[in-house]
């Protein structure tokens, strides 16, 4: 049988070795599946799209060169630019018949000929690294359309600047992300030209006076508190966040386990200054044990039932 101090230890052993262990390795597992994840989806949805032009040697064989790769963030991006031609140049075209102010139905225009110009350069980059690409808006895109025609009067210069104020702050960051980050020539050709056409019909739809900003998806919080600090500094060479997490759980397991043994003291093998149980099995108070009449008088010079007995 174990004692309850051993009890106890062996209790409060494992949950504390697991916590130690996850804590330790959770930082550089999480890290490797991460980069092991994106290596694998990367490799996966990588296809050959453009080979240089290779000359023709003797016997028929081809002399290619390396191939540049196409991923899947790529294709995604050039379909978008696709299908915001898709439903904007109708939606330009309908601005310069239903627009009330002159200079929605100007911006009508200038936006459904630069979507014509931004269309080609789509079509022509998705023919270079060989993807397909719709011929049909989305059916989101088709109740915004829909919703044009709609409204009538000033309700509909609303809903254009809106609806498409609101689509191009959407697109934007993705453009930047795409440009700053693709390894594919082409896709990021199409992404600096679509930045450009996507800047200038942002500024065209605010110098109507009539975007609704409080209804604009806004941009997170930066995220504060120690937590967050600790992270920064972990990316700039400091403490990692993982040890951090370690380093509290073993401070509030210490915590747990001294708080268990100010209460409960004889888990721990602690000593109960409580009642003490004496030799006959009666209970005592006070922290000295009690003893039997005829063991404590002979320490005092008396032996009971023994005559008399002079004192020293």
């Amino acid at each position: 049988m174990l004692t309850d101090h051993r009890r106890v230890r062996r209790m409060l052993f494992t949950p504390v070795m697991a916590v130690l262990t996850v804590f330790a390795v959770a930082g550089p597992a999480s890290a490797t599946e991460v980069r092991s994840s994106s290596s694998s989806v990367s490799l996966a949805a990588s296809t050959s799209v453009r080979a240089a032009a290779a000359p023709q040697v003797a016997g028929g064989v081809t002399l290619q060169t390396e191939e540049a790769k196409l991923t899947a963030v790529d294709a995604d991006f050039i379909t978008k630019v696709r299908l915001a031609g898709l439903w904007e140049i109708p939606g330009g075209k309908m601005a310069m018949e239903k627009g009330v102010a002159p200079r929605v139905r100007q911006i009508g225009q200038m936006i459904a000929a630069q979507h014509v110009r931004l269309d080609l350069l789509a079509r022509t980059a998705a023919k270079e690294v060989g993807i397909g690409l719709p011929n049909v808006p989305t059916a989101e895109q088709r109740r915004w359309l829909d919703e044009m025609k709609d409204a009538k009067g000033t309700e509909f210069d609303d809903v254009f600047v809106h609806r498409l104020r609101a689509a191009h702050g959407k697109i934007f960051p993705v453009i930047g992300t795409v440009r700053s980050s693709t390894e594919n020539d082409v896709v990021r050709k199409l992404a600096q030209d679509t930045n450009a056409f996507v800047l200038t019909h942002l500024t065209l739809l605010e110098s109507t006076g009539l975007v609704r900003y409080e209804e604009l998806p806004k941009a997170a919080a930066p995220v504060t508190g120690p937590i967050a600090a600790a992270a920064n500094r972990s990316s700039d060479g400091g403490l990692a966040v993982p040890v951090i997490w370690m380093i509290l759980a073993t401070a509030l397991i210490a915590g747990a386990v001294f708080t268990t043994r100010m209460i409960r003291p004889r888990a721990f093998g602690g000593r109960h200054k409580g009642r003490v149980r004496g030799p006959e099995g009666s209970m005592g108070t006070g922290s000295i044990p009690v003893q039997p009449a005829d063991n404590y008088y002979p320490a005092q010079g008396l032996r009971l039932g023994s005559g008399p007995r002079s004192f020293s």
